[in-house]
C-alpha cells in the first residue's frame, strides 16, 4: 500500500510520521510549518474539538470551538459538490490557522487527495512547482488577482483545475472581469468560522455566472427583523445562527448579499450601505492601468452627521487619474452616496487572514474610528 503523504514548503510528512510527530527534532520548522502539522497530527489521531480564532475582520477577533463532526460534514458536502477525488492534487495556500485554510487540510486528510501546502503570500504560484497539475485549490481575492497579473500562462495553468474557491473579501469589479477569461469554474464563497467555512457558493464565471448565492444542501436560511441573514444547519448543530450580513432572499436556498447591517452610513439622514459605494468604486477604478485596493468608510460631518469616505492604497492618484474616477462614480451613484473626501495609505493594515483591517488602517491615518 502506498504510504500518504503531504508536501510542505517543499518537505515531504509521510502520514505516519505526522500523527507520531516523529520528525519534530530531525526537521527544522519554522511557525507557520508547525502549526500546520499540529493540527494534522491533531486530525490524524482523532481529536474531536478543535478550538479556532475567528479572523477579525469584522470585529474583535475571539476563540470558538469546532467539533470534528461539524468539519467533516462541512468537508463532504464540499467534496461532493465539486466533484474531488481521492488522489487528485490540491493546492493549499491560505492561513492554516484560520479556518478557511484548516477545512483545506481537512478535505485533503478526508478525501486522501494530494496536498501540496506552501506560506500564503500574495502569489502562492511562485511558490509551487511549475511542472504540477493542480486539480482544486482556494484563494482569497487579492491572491487570485495577483496571479493573474503577474504569471505568465496562470490562465493555461488554473484552468487545469476541476474549481477554484474565492472567498474572505468581496470580489472587485476587476478581478470578476478578469475572471472571464478562465474555464474553470470559481466560486465565490460565504461562510464564517462558526458554519464550518463556507454554507453557499456563488458562480463568477461562465454563462451561468450568477449574482446571488446557492445554498449547500442541509443548509435553511431566513432573516431577522434587521434584514440579516440567519442560518440553521447540522453544521450550526441545528442552532440558529443570527449573522449582520443584510441579504435579499430569492428562493429557500438562494440569496442575494446587500451588506453588513454595521457598515451603513447615516449621512443626512438618508442610510448609505458602504458595499453599494464600493461596487461603484471598483467600476470606477478598473479604467486606471493599476487599480488599487480600497475600502469605503465615514467621518463625522457638522452639517451631515456623517459623511461618506474613500481610503486608497498605494501612491496618490494624479489630479487627472482622481477626476476619471470622480466622474465615473457620478455616473452610478446618487448624490448623498459620493465619497465626500479621499484619503491615501501608502499599504493597508491587514488581519492574518490577509484581508484589510479597515480600523488599524484609519487609525494609522489619524481618522476617527467611533
Amino acid at each position: 500500500m502506498t504510504q500518504r503523504f503531504l508536501t510542505l514548503n517543499g518537505n515531504k510528512f509521510y502520514y505516519d510520521e505526522i500523527a507520531a510527530y516523529s520528525f519534530r527534532n530531525s526537521v527544522p520548522l519554522n511557525g507557520y510549518e508547525a502549526k500546520t502539522l499540529e493540527f494534522c497530527r491533531d486530525w490524524l489521531n482523532g481529536v474531536q474539538e478543535f478550538p479556532i480564532h475567528t479572523s477579525g475582520s469584522t470585529g474583535t477577533p475571539k476563540l470558538i470551538t469546532l467539533s470534528r463532526l461539524q468539519m467533516e460534514i462541512s468537508a463532504r458536502r464540499t467534496v461532493k459538490l465539486l466533484g474531488l477525488k481521492a488522489e487528485e492534487h490540491m493546492l493549499v495556500c491560505l492561513n492554516t490557522e484560520y479556518i478557511a485554510g484548516m477545512m483545506m487540510l481537512v478535505r485533503g486528510l478526508l478525501t486522501d487527495m494530494q496536498m501540496t501546502i506552501v506560506e500564503p503570500v500574495g502569489n502562492p504560484l511562485t511558490l509551487a512547482p511549475a511542472d504540477e497539475v493542480y486539480h482544486f485549490a482556494s484563494f482569497v481575492p487579492m491572491q487570485l488577482q495577483t496571479i493573474l497579473q503577474e504569471n505568465h500562462g496562470a490562465t493555461e495553468r488554473l484552468d487545469k483545475m476541476k474549481a477554484i474557491l474565492v472567498g474572505g473579501a468581496p470580489v472587485n469589479f476587476s478581478l470578476q472581469r478578469e475572471l472571464q477569461q478562465l474555464q474553470v469554474p470559481v466560486y465565490h464563497t460565504y461562510g464564517m468560522t462558526e458554519t464550518a467555512s463556507h454554507i453557499a457558493l456563488r458562480l463568477l464565471n461562465g454563462p451561468d455566472a450568477a449574482d446571488y448565492y446557492e445554498t449547500l444542501e442541509g443548509v435553511t436560511i431566513g432573516q431577522d427583523n434587521r434584514g440579516c441573514l440567519t442560518i440553521t444547519a447540522d453544521l450550526t448543530e441545528n442552532e440558529t445562527l443570527v449573522t449582520n450580513d443584510i441579504v435579499e432572499i430569492l428562493t429557500p436556498t438562494r440569496f442575494r448579499w446587500i451588506g453588513r447591517a454595521d457598515n451603513t452610513i447615516n449621512t443626512g439622514g438618508v442610510k448609505v450601505q458602504t458595499e453599494v459605494v464600493e461596487v461603484a468604486v471598483s467600476e470606477a477604478l478598473a479604467e486606471l492601468e493599476q487599480a488599487p485596493r480600497f475600502f469605503v468608510a465615514s467621518q463625522p460631518d457638522e452639517l451631515l452627521g456623517e459623511k461618506v469616505i474613500l481610503v486608497l492604497e498605494g501612491k496618490q492618484l494624479t489630479d487627472e487619474e482622481e477626476q476619471r474616477v470622480m466622474d465615473k462614480m457620478r455616473s452610478i451613484l446618487r448624490k448623498f452616496e459620493m465619497p465626500k473626501d479621499i484619503y491615501y495609505s501608502p499599504a493597508f493594515s491587514e488581519t492574518p487572514t490577509g484581508k484589510v483591517s479597515r480600523l488599524r488602517t484609519m487609525q494609522k491615518l489619524g481618522l476617527e474610528t467611533d
